[in-house]
Order: structure tokens, then sequence, then C-alpha cells
């Protein structure tokens, strides 16, 4: 009998793990796309009363991910125990392969280095937010 509690005991401390990770993931992706949602509505309105050109909007079209990977990857860097680095490579690396895989099968776009090096710029933002992350993480 005590064999059955001791299994079931480290089953649901597994368990129980896996699922705050994927919850702390899950909120990050959330942070991530608010935070695209709120800075793309307020450049669209911006531009919308033609406060900003077309070249500064394009520029803050390539900022906005940039700056909500930064904020995804704070979220679970100040989240996770330890490696920080490592998360926010997990992180971005998840969220780059979603974009690619959204770009070549919906928006159906080539590949081009540009790209490439975009996302890499992404997972680098977001292993940067998340080793922030972790070192703002109260003790």
């Amino acid at each position: 009998m005590n064999i059955r509690i001791f299994f079931y005991t480290i089953e649901y401390l597994l368990i129980g793990d896996r699922m705050k990770y994927l919850k702390n993931l899950g909120m990050s992706f959330i942070y991530i796309i608010v935070t695209i949602l709120v800075l793309t509505f307020i450049t669209t309105i911006l531009s919308y009363f033609n406060i900003l050109n077309d070249k500064i909007t394009s520029i803050i079209k390539i900022i906005i991910p940039i700056i909500s990977m930064l904020i995804g990857g704070f979220y679970i860097g100040k989240k996770s125990l330890k490696k920080g680095f490592l998360e926010g490579l997990k992180l971005g690396g998840i969220f780059s392969l979603i974009l690619i895989i959204f770009n070549y099968l919906a928006l159906n776009i080539s590949f081009k280095f540009k790209y490439l090096l975009f996302y890499l710029i992404l997972i680098i933002t977001s292993i940067l937010g998340s080793m922030i992350g972790i070192n703002k993480k109260k003790q």
C-alpha cells in the first residue's frame, strides 16, 4: 500500500512540474502576443493620424516583435529556477518555429536570408530577456 502512494506522489510531482512549466511557457506566449497586439494597435493609430510616416512605421514593424520577445523572455526567466538562457532559447526557438511555419504555409513567403537573420535576432532577444529576468528574480 505504501508503494502505491509513493508512486502516485512521484507521478504527481513529475506531472505537476511539467504543468507548471507549460503554464509559464503559455503565459510567456500570452505576454508576447498581447505586447505585439498593443504595440501594433498604437502604431496603427499613430500611422492613421499621420503622426508616423512610412519609413518609421516599417522600422517599428521590426522593433515590435523584438520588444515582445524581450518581455516574454523576461517573464519566463523570472519564473524559471535556473539556466535562464536555456529557457529563453526554448521560448525563442518555439516562437520562431511557429513564425516560420506560419510564413511558409499560410502566407506562402519564400525563404530569404534576412528572415533567418530576423529569427536569430528574436531568439537572441528572448535569451537576453530571460537572463535579465532570472537575475531580477527575488531571492
